[in-house]
């Protein structure tokens, strides 16, 4: 059954340790638990904007990630809140809350383009937040997106160019929600109302010109980007909840406080994500679950640690890896448990034991099946056939073993009368040697009637009567040796008869 996570509050999963990104091993650990497939929201924005009160709402909570009512960063890294799905049974909601964009505290924006190309890497639903309508600022203010490129392969070709490269992120791109926060436009075109996802297709729409190229090509560098990378596209526009000061104070105000068209506006967000955002999936079909997310988390922030690009082809391909080095331990495991429970070794042939092999090697090969993926070229599955030979081979000889064990056991018992006939000497006598031979083949016959001999019973019988062939020798000699004395006794007995009667006449 798969294991649902509990988590009473949010915990840092990648932390941000003077622009150095460190895995947090607490955090990973929880992944590692989580067995249900993850539906990954991760937001993110210019910092002070109320990313974090979203993430609550879809937490169900009022407070957990850091709300903050300063003009200081509150969120460092990325931090990430686990919470049973509340539409989806059977699934996991991870929610990633980003450190805030544009912080003056860090300096230089280069830690700002990881943490974005980290929640669009990790997310199957990616929302980013930001103050008022969309404009040229907050296009401004999206540079990032247009980085992700040079930040981000699909491919760990060396000689694939940028083109084909972002050609292929469109597959493995989340989902992109963009939430405009204190909107107090309408929502009109040419004097009509439009909806809030009309506004944002009206608004990444590419300027035209002749004049001017290059400055025309990078004002709309961030609209053509975002068309490109995200298909899928959602727009929410929020009222501000409260005027003044207790702005600032949202985590500690009840619902009824706050302005009723932004609750309605929240309460369609958090619907629209609980039903439409979709599992994250890996090329192929493949769902993620928590110990997949885990690998994933580790393989980027190694990577962008050690100066490199985070590859998503490399990325499943490690995780590909560890899974079908697990997959062939689990497959291992079941071969062996089938074969415990239901060997008794010595079989009665060697077709009981192959039959049993076979039907446990194909149960073994069907949970490798299930376990693993993107197995290039077959090679852990070879590394499983040549285990499941090895464990053939060897129940082989423990059978071989056992069998002659066995045997050994059964021929010293069922002989045993015979041994003690010969030390009272009851065969060293004329006719002994027949006696032996007639006691021999009843002892015979009674082994053959043992059952589950197994392999070895005619070899270790045969090999036992051979270690009894100087015994044989000796009898039949004795036999000889006596009834040739018997004889020549009869024969001087019937000479003195003779002679006897002779004298009388």
């Amino acid at each position: 059954m798969a294991t649902e996570v509990h988590m009473s509050g949010p915990m840092c999963l990648i932390e941000n340790v003077k622009g150095q990104l460190i895995a947090n091993q607490e955090a990973l650990g929880i992944l590692e638990d989580i067995t249900q497939p993850v539906v990954v929201v991760a937001i993110v924005g210019l910092y002070r904007t109320g990313k974090s009160y979203l993430m609550n709402k879809l937490a169900g909570k009022q407070t957990g990630f850091s709300l903050g009512s300063t003009v200081q960063s509150h969120t460092k890294g990325i931090w990430m809140w686990c919470v049973p799905h509340p539409q989806k049974p059977g699934h996991t909601l991870v929610l990633l809350d980003t450190e805030g964009l544009g912080d003056v505290e860090k300096g230089d924006n280069q830690n700002d383009c990881w943490i974005f190309a980290l929640a669009i890497l990790l997310s199957s639903t990616f929302v980013y937040n930001s103050m008022g309508p969309i404009n040229q600022q907050a296009m401004d203010h999206l540079n990032y997106v247009t980085e992700l490129t040079g930040r981000i392969r699909s491919k760990s070709s060396p000689d694939q160019d940028d083109v084909e490269d972002s050609e292929e992120f469109v597959r493995f791109f989340p989902d992109f929600i963009w939430t405009l926060r204190d909107f107090s436009l309408e929502l009109k075109l040419n004097g009509k109302p439009i909806s809030a996802d009309e506004y944002l297709e009206n608004s990444l729409k590419l300027i035209q010109g002749s004049g001017q190229r290059d400055r025309v090509k990078e004002f709309n560098l961030p609209q053509l980007c975002i068309h490109k990378f995200f298909p899928k596209k959602k727009c929410f526009v929020f009222e501000r909840p409260v005027h003044g000061k207790k702005l600032g104070q949202l985590e500690l105000m009840q619902d009824q406080d706050l302005d009723f068209d932004f609750m309605e506006q929240v309460a369609e967000f958090c619907s629209y994500v609980f039903h439409c955002s979709k599992v994250k999936m890996l090329s192929g079909g493949i769902k993620v679950n928590g110990p997949r997310l885990k690998s994933l988390v580790v393989t980027y922030v190694n990577t962008i640690s050690s100066g490199g690009l985070p590859c998503i082809e490399n990325a499943v391909l490690a995780l590909s890896q560890t899974e079908n080095a697990a997959a062939v331990q689990k497959a291992i495991a079941h071969y062996d448990q089938q074969m415990k429970q239901k060997l008794q070794l010595p079989t009665e042939n060697l077709q009981e034991l192959m039959k049993l092999h076979r039907a446990s090697e194909k149960e073994a090969i069907k949970i490798f099946m299930e376990n693993s993926f993107k197995d290039v070229n077959q090679v852990f599955m070879t590394q499983l056939e040549i285990e499941l030979e090895t464990k053939q081979e060897e129940f082989l000889k423990k059978n071989e073993q056992a069998s002659s064990d066995r045997c050994s056991a059964l021929l010293q018992d069922i002989f045993s009368p015979l041994e003690e006939d010969l030390k009272q000497g009851s065969y060293y006598k004329p006719g002994g040697y027949q006696l032996f031979i007639q006691k021999i083949q009843e002892l015979k016959k009674k082994y053959y009637e043992e059952p589950r001999k197994g392999v070895q019973a005619e070899e270790v019988l045969q090999k036992f009567l051979q270690s009894k062939d100087d015994v044989t020798d000796t009898v039949l000699q004795t036999d000889q040796e006596l009834t040739e004395k018997e004889k020549d006794s009869e024969v001087e007995a019937q000479w003195n008869m003779l002679k006897l009667k002779l004298q009388r006449l």
